[in-house]
């Protein structure tokens, strides 16, 4: 597993292990990935988190033409593997889970540990950081202090 955020290890792991997932993705709804787990390359990962993004926001901006803000959570399933698209909001903004499941599984129990991986998440996310206001004074010494750490000077 790869991640940029190491809280969520612990969810993801448990859920893939509680659901029998083969591929799991968790992304922000702009598709930056957060975590990966069963991608073989990178290539896959960019464009399987720009689809599921842009599936996400096409089918909830039809829901919202139709007059349905419900349209959310999505199955697709295939002959051989089936995938579930979760968005879901955490303390650090909205996020999707992407995930492929094959027949050792069953997408009832996908969802019933992905509400449960969704929840562990939501417990172990970290308080938003405030930003600090930009100041012109701090930023040419902050520039400054950034470019001796760079450079080594």
């Amino acid at each position: 597993m790869r991640s940029i955020e190491p809280w969520v290890e612990d969810p993801v792991r448990t859920f893939l292990a509680e659901s029998a997932a083969r591929v799991v993705l968790l992304m922000t709804s702009a598709g930056q990935v957060v975590a990966q787990h069963g991608f073989t390359r990178s290539m896959d990962v960019m464009s399987a988190a720009a689809l599921g993004a842009g599936i996400v926001a096409s089918t909830e901006e039809i829901g919202r033409v139709l007059g349905d803000s419900g349209l959310g959570s999505q199955a697709h399933q295939g002959r051989r593997q089936g995938i579930v698209l979760a968005p879901f909001m955490t303390p650090l903004g909205r996020w999707i889970a992407l995930v492929v499941y094959g027949p050792e599984t069953s997408l009832g129990l996908v969802q019933l540990f992905l509400d449960r991986m969704v929840t562990d998440l939501r417990v172990a996310a970290p308080e938003p950081q405030l930003a600090r206001p930009v100041l012109a004074e701090d930023f040419e010494r902050d520039l400054n202090a950034s470019l001796r750490a760079l450079f080594g000077r």
